[in-house]
């Protein structure tokens, strides 16, 4: 983990060169394009848990990390959201020319568990400004886990990149979510990202004038026993 940094989001970065595992709710890692988080941003809903994550190895071209959490109480709500985030400059969607990104993971639990893996992407109408559209692709659904939704049911179904696809639509606060939930778990990820965004853009009014702010991929467990996400490879790129 050469050139790595930890730290917490409230305090100065430190440099090391190794880091074990890290569990403060705003602790996180940081190489030279990826961060990667461990995000309890919503734990306060748990009655018990906790969760830890951890760089295997990181470097320009790429990130392996490992998550593991207990979680209790209030089912239904996501707990946290574990993440690497692609370091990048914000680009509007329509001069964006590729977003290839690949993921491998494994999971593995104990009893029953509640939670997805996912990329979440965020946009808005401008390079500055605040979410507009939260855009999710969940490639692992456990337990029952759902995106959120107006209606609970899907606007429609699509495949991309060979690979198919429910897709939901519904408000966080002021913010458009539109989820792409897998029909199968998929484990070996490999898609250009913006064949999701360009889709939105032609069936589901997504302006192409949006720009794309965040990328990131991981797991929102909403409870969990002994359960640990190993990412054997990520990689992503804005081009």
């Amino acid at each position: 983990m050469k050139g790595l940094f930890v730290g917490v989001l409230a305090a100065a970065s430190v440099a090391i060169s190794s880091a074990g595992d890290y569990c403060g709710q705003w602790d996180w890692a940081k190489g030279t394009n990826y961060i990667v988080y461990n995000n309890l941003w919503n734990q306060g809903k748990a009655t018990s848990g906790s969760q830890c994550t951890g760089v295997d190895k990181i470097s320009s071209s790429g990130v392996a990390w490992h998550t593991s959490y207990s979680w209790s109480g209030a089912p239904v709500e996501v707990k946290s959201f574990s993440n690497a985030a692609l370091i990048f400059s914000p680009k509007q969607i329509k001069n964006i020319k590729s977003i290839p990104s690949k993921m491998k993971y494994s999971y593995s639990y104990s009893g029953t568990l509640i939670a997805d893996v996912a990329y979440d992407l965020f946009t808005s109408s401008t390079a500055t400004g605040s979410n507009e559209y939260e855009i999710m692709i969940w490639l692992a659904a456990y337990g029952g886990a759902g995106p959120i939704s107006s209606t609970g049911k899907p606007i429609a179904t699509v495949t991309i990149d060979g690979k198919s696809f429910k897709v939901y639509k519904g408000p966080n606060g002021n913010t458009t979510v539109f989820s792409f939930v897998a029909t199968k778990t998929i484990t070996n990820f490999s898609a250009d990202l913006l064949n999701f965004l360009n889709y939105l853009v032609k069936n589901q009014g997504l302006p192409s004038s949006q720009y794309l702010l965040k990328l990131e991929a991981g797991t929102e467990p909403f409870t969990g026993s002994n359960a640990k996400m190993t990412v054997s490879s990520y990689s992503a790129a804005v081009n």
